[in-house]
């Protein structure tokens, strides 16, 4: 696809949403798709990957004339692959993956699609937008390519304690334009080109840090990722999965590790591993204990078990 879209036409974009079990969620996203603005852009299908709901989010989804196709899996077949599944059937200049949970503004769409076709930003292949949460506060949302260190330090939560810095920007007020390592995958904007060409999400990540890893890839290709103020949208944070907390730490955990072993050394990820392993489940067990909360114990020592059991589902 060209840079300037199809024909020299509007640029296309195909927008891919993964759904489990989202509920009102899912149709609440649809219809801040209607009301985007088409000025500067086209959507040219948006690919609802159902990932074996039983809720029946992804029943009658006629909304607004909207050109939505359903793909529906019969197993869950994990975040990463689902996305990659949704954005083969596309062919628009860019591929926008969007969370469920999330709810659009009338610019939210064609304000980062017109930035990626700058002229200053030829070598940008990925864009995101300011996310603001239920309370109104802008999300902080961007990080660092995380090395060994600032990844164990997120991991047994010295960061919290604002002692030290870890690969979240979260010192950072999210409130101007740059560029950035890596933006949020709960909107996320990248030039089809770029995706094809790096084959896509990497689907060893089950669900988390697919889209960590892909920025990363992205920047090693010589591209770029870049933060867009000029437009936001809402973001409920935590998704479906905030109603399964074992595994949902289980998946958090176990691509954790695969990122790790992906992309540090053997010490690096020895010490990624140790941290994971050794140090954060104790940290966990006693903030558990401080608070009294025999649930939030539970549930960690149910994620550990899923996690040494081995690939979670």
């Amino acid at each position: 696809m060209s840079e300037l879209g199809a024909g020299g036409n509007r640029p296309t974009v195909d927008v891919i949403i993964v759904n489990w079990n989202a509920g009102r969620q899912l149709a609440l996203c649809l219809e801040s798709l209607v009301r985007t603005a088409r000025d500067r852009c086209e959507v040219s299908s948006i690919t609802i990957v159902d990932n074996a709901s039983t809720d029946g989010s992804a029943d009658d989804l006629e909304i607004g004339g909207l050109p939505i196709r359903v793909l529906r899996n019969t197993v869950n077949s994990g975040f990463a692959a689902a996305c990659n599944q949704g954005a083969t059937s596309g062919l628009g200049d860019y591929v926008l993956f969007l969370n469920p949970d999330t709810v659009l503004e009338p610019e939210s769409l064609s304000v980062p699609v017109a930035v990626l076709e700058s002229s200053t930003e030829i070598r940008t292949a990925i864009a995101g937008i300011q996310l603001y949460d239920e309370t109104a506060t802008i999300s902080r949302t961007c990080t660092r390519f995380p090395s060994p260190g600032s990844m164990l330090i997120r991991a047994v939560g010295l960061d919290r304690l604002g002692w030290v810095r870890s690969y979240w920007m979260a010192e950072w007020t999210h409130e101007e334009t740059r560029h950035v390592d890596h933006v949020i995958g709960a909107f996320y904007l990248v030039r089809r080109r770029v995706f094809e060409e790096l084959g896509g999400f990497d689907e060893r990540f089950f669900v988390y840090l697919e889209d960590l890893d892909f920025s990363l890839r992205a920047s090693d290709a010589g591209w770029s990722s870049i933060y867009v103020t000029e437009t936001r949208a809402f973001h409920k944070g935590g998704g479906t999965s905030e109603r399964i907390p074992a595994q949902r730490l289980a998946y958090a955990l176990r691509s954790r590790l695969e990122y790790a072993d992906k992309h540090f050394s053997v010490s690096g990820a020895l010490l990624v591993r140790a941290g994971t392993l050794a140090v954060e489940p104790l940290i966990r067990f006693a903030r558990g204990a401080l608070r009294l909360s025999l649930t939030e114990i539970a549930d960690m020592a149910a994620a550990y078990r899923l996690l040494f059991r081995g690939p979670t589902r």
